[in-house]
């Protein structure tokens, strides 16, 4: 489900945007720390007039070999950076012992560097355009593409089995590489991807013969009239995991059927909207084994045949007795609703966020989510839906509300009211994205009083500089309660009308906040300083049509070495102003477009994108980017 650029986008949980939270230390550049008293290769004696030679007790190889077994337990990669810092042998250590490389920004290092300092790679994590490519706010053709890294990929890493993608660009061509490279390939997610098609996936699943897992989410895939499902092993699979339901081309589902019927370990599908009800029962009786399920359309096809429509689909769902996570529902029938109640008291997880329903549909199936952590809705449920959810789920973690009409000047269904509800009845909410219409700051104060455990606080006030719509006054009140109540908060997203003082609040007490979004917002280039002067773990700064300008962006000179991006559109940035910046920070790469190809030259850029590198200025950049070069 889409989500609206002033809001970070959901994503799937194997490459949350929060996952990473320390800068690349371990792809550093030049000496290597090290200290006397902490000199991994000697060991203090106490004997008078006896040399330290003399008291070692193993060589230094011994030592490192000791030291690979231990950190081989270390598995969080801001522990592994700040081990690798520790001193040379450490330093070596930690990179032989590194199984899982995530590369935040794939232009912050380049695949060569990379491959050179870790050898025994066998997973690999790639991050590629900023979020804001999702919505149409960076022009097509920015980069982020693939080829370099699976060119580097093939040759150091031929043992590597796992490839986890975001916003990259991939060919047909890097996919057809991939698949030739990695005898023992297992798994491939791509997430908000594009630039290939079916033919593409058909050469991964016909030559990635162990092949567990394929998950595609909201990426791209181009009809090339290739069925590529067919193209799985004719043998039994290992396959636990197939999802396209983002893949808008019709299917063989015969061939899926087959596919399913002989992979006796899939416990994860997701469906595309070109699978009917009928063809999910067939594909449930098959696979009763199944944990998470996206049903398709969960409606039923075109010319369906009577006896269909008389399937006993309540008895499919209640023998799939292990089935925790559902979602799909992408042109849902409303009469086949209760189909699902058998499972729906062992659900921890229910995606509805395409299906639209009422609150007296949602009832009978809501009632029954116990157990419910993870929760998408669309905001077609209203304040009333949000009620019963209150009421039921009260082991809630992740609550998500879309809009169905996401226009400025829409009647929003869901307000402050349900808001409110949601925060007395889930107490151990961790995470929440709210869209809506109007809010008050009560609403968000009773929030951050009632649910102080969140980490994620994302509250998109649709409507530009909207206020509280019973006072009339800012929002600062309520965001300043979320970040002064809420303390373990690492993910802030501000909308409605809010003034440098909600600003102050965000600088002085989000002391841990790592990703903030900003969209229509504050009053001057103050806001954006209280910011960058009292964030001091700020990662990752997105900001749209505001009021920022050059005061403001010089603010933060002392923290943008710290930071993965900056991205700041449609502000009051100059020319003058970004160039003080590369000129200031020369390690940093600095990227501006025009908001138009054709756009003559002026005083103002429409979109600045700033991005910490250890190689320097890309060399694939489209004619619409410049990249700002002091001396050149």
């Amino acid at each position: 489900m889409s989500e609206d650029p002033s809001i970070p986008s959901s994503s799937s949980s194997q490459m949350s945007e929060d996952d990473d939270r320390s800068p690349p230390l371990d792809l550093i550049d030049g000496p290597i720390p090290s200290s006397k008293s902490r000199n991994c290769s000697g060991v203090s004696g106490s004997g008078v007039g006896t040399s330290v030679e003399n008291t070692v007790p193993y060589p230094d190889q011994v030592l490192e070999n000791v030291l690979e077994n231990v950190l081989c337990f270390l598995t969080s990669r801001r522990d592994r950076s700040s081990a690798s810092l520790v001193c040379k042998s450490w330093y070596r250590a930690e990179a032989l012992t590194r199984s899982e490389l995530f590369i935040g920004n794939c232009y912050a290092v380049s695949p060569r560097r990379a491959t050179a300092r870790f050898t025994r790679v066998r997973a690999v994590t790639i991050k590629g355009k900023p979020r804001f490519a999702d919505f149409n706010l960076m022009p097509a053709n920015w980069g982020a593409h693939l080829a370099p890294w699976v060119s580097s990929m093939a040759k150091a890493y031929p043992w590597l089995e796992k490839l986890c993608l975001k916003r990259m660009s991939v060919t047909d061509d890097d996919l057809a590489l991939l698949a030739e490279s990695f005898a023992g390939f297992k798994e491939l997610v791509l997430v908000c991807c594009d630039g290939f098609g079916t033919s593409g996936l058909a050469v991964v699943v016909s030559k990635c013969r162990q092949l567990r897992v394929l998950d595609l989410t909201e990426t791209e895939v181009m009809d090339d009239d290739v069925d590529w499902i067919c193209c799985f092993p004719e043998s039994q699979t290992f396959l636990e995991s197939l999802m396209f339901d983002c893949v808008e081309c019709h299917i063989n589902f015969e061939a899926l059927e087959k596919l399913v019927a002989r992979s006796p370990s899939l416990k994860k599908l997701r469906l595309n909207r070109h699978v009917s009800i009928g063809q999910l029962y067939r594909l449930m009786v098959r696979a009763p084994q199944l944990t998470h399920l996206g049903t398709g359309s969960f409606n039923l096809s075109e010319g369906m045949a009577q006896g269909d429509q008389e399937l006993d689909y309540v008895s499919a769902f209640a023998a799939c007795k292990s089935l925790v996570c559902l979602s799909g529902f992408r042109e849902i029938l409303l009469d086949y609703i209760p189909a699902i109640y058998p499972v729906c008291s062992n659900l921890t997880s229910l995606n509805l966020s395409y299906a639209n329903i009422t609150a007296e549909q949602l009832k009978p199936v809501i009632s029954q989510c116990h157990k419910l952590q993870s929760f998408w809705v669309l905001d077609s449920i209203c304040d009333e839906g949000l009620k019963a959810v209150a009421t039921t789920c009260k082991e809630l973690r992740e609550l998500r509300v879309f809009p169905v009409n996401a226009q400025e000047d829409a009647e929003g269904p869901v307000s402050e009211v349900g808001l409110e509800a949601i925060s007395e009845g889930c107490r151990k909410l961790r995470s929440i994205l709210y869209f809506c219409q109007r809010m008050t700051n009560a609403a968000v104060i009773a929030m951050s009083k009632n649910c102080s455990e969140l980490v994620v606080f994302r509250l998109c006030i649709m409507g530009r500089r909207r206020p509280d719509h019973v006072t009339g006054e800012p929002m600062d009140e309520g965001f300043g309660a979320i970040v002064m109540n809420c303390k373990k908060l690492t993910r802030l997203a501000v909308s409605g009308l809010l003034t440098d003082r909600a600003f102050s609040y965000i600088g002085k007490y989000g002391k841990l906040v790592r990703t903030l979004s900003v969209a229509f917002a504050g009053d001057s280039d103050l806001g954006l300083k209280y910011v960058l002067e009292g964030c001091h773990k700020l990662q990752k700064l997105e900001i749209r049509d505001s009021p920022f300008g050059d005061t403001a962006l010089c603010s933060g000179l002392h923290h943008y070495y710290n930071m993965r991006f900056l991205w700041m559109s449609s502000c009051s940035l100059t020319r003058q102003g970004c160039w003080a910046i590369a000129r200031e920070l020369p390690r940093l790469v600095v990227e501006v477009m025009k908001s138009n190809e054709g756009e003559e030259e002026g005083d103002n850029f429409d979109t600045l994108y700033m991005y910490r590198s250890l190689e320097g200025p890309r060399d694939d950049i489209p004619q619409f980017v410049e990249i700002l070069r002091p001396g050149i």
